[in-house]
């Protein structure tokens, strides 16, 4: 399970323009804001950001200052992986360390979307068990049975970050991860697509990239 909120893409103005600085382009610009306050690349600039993005990654520097911040929440095995991207990307996460105690747990809090049923019935079971130590801890505040809620945590249990990422960095993530095996991958990468100008910008779909 994955859930991409509160998506918001930052500076592709200033990008551009940017773009534009070694040959004092500026005057070709024609880009705008449509009535919805959305930044539309016209014609000159589109052209110039896809020949760019073609030609590789030390012509394309403009793509590293297009901003991405996003909500994610999404299980723990899944955030592992993601933590391999330490370059150009931040993320606050809620606190499992702080808050583990704070609400009662639900199976709702851990990904099993996936589970057959006999490993879902388990899974109920764990969950029981956490929610009794929460409770012992509560009322006892027994640093031992915090430390049986922290070590008997599965990875599936989910986790919300907000997130934040460059063009470039959603680049390589893409091209990384769009094959593989977990499906969440397959979902964020997908929502990668929805960015704006993600086909012509991030996946180049006119090339074999």
């Amino acid at each position: 399970m994955i859930r991409i909120e509160r998506t918001s893409v930052m500076n592709l103005e200033n990008a551009i323009r940017g773009a534009r600085n070694p040959m004092n382009s500026w005057a070709r610009s024609d880009s705008f804001y449509d009535e919805s306050g959305n930044y539309v690349l016209g014609p000159n600039d589109l052209d110039l950001a896809r020949r760019l993005r073609k030609a590789g990654s030390d012509h394309r520097k403009y793509l590293r200052q297009v901003f991405v911040s996003v909500d994610v929440t999404a299980p723990m095995y899944w955030w592992k992986e993601y933590d391999t991207y330490k370059v150009a990307t931040v993320a606050n996460s809620t606190s499992t360390m702080h808050k583990i105690t704070s609400k009662p747990f639900s199976i709702d809090d851990f990904s099993h979307d996936h589970m057959t049923p006999a490993t879902e019935k388990f899974m109920m079971s764990v969950v029981d068990e956490l929610e009794a130590i929460r409770l012992r801890y509560l009322a006892t505040k027994d640093k031992r049975d915090w430390y049986d809620l922290i070590q008997l945590l599965p990875s599936s249990y989910n986790q919300m970050r907000t997130c934040s990422f460059n063009y470039e960095t959603l680049i390589n993530i893409y091209f990384a991860r769009k094959d593989h095996k977990l499906a969440e991958w397959h979902t964020f990468c997908d929502w990668i697509l929805t960015l704006p100008y993600a086909r012509e910008l991030i996946v180049c779909a006119d090339t074999n990239e």
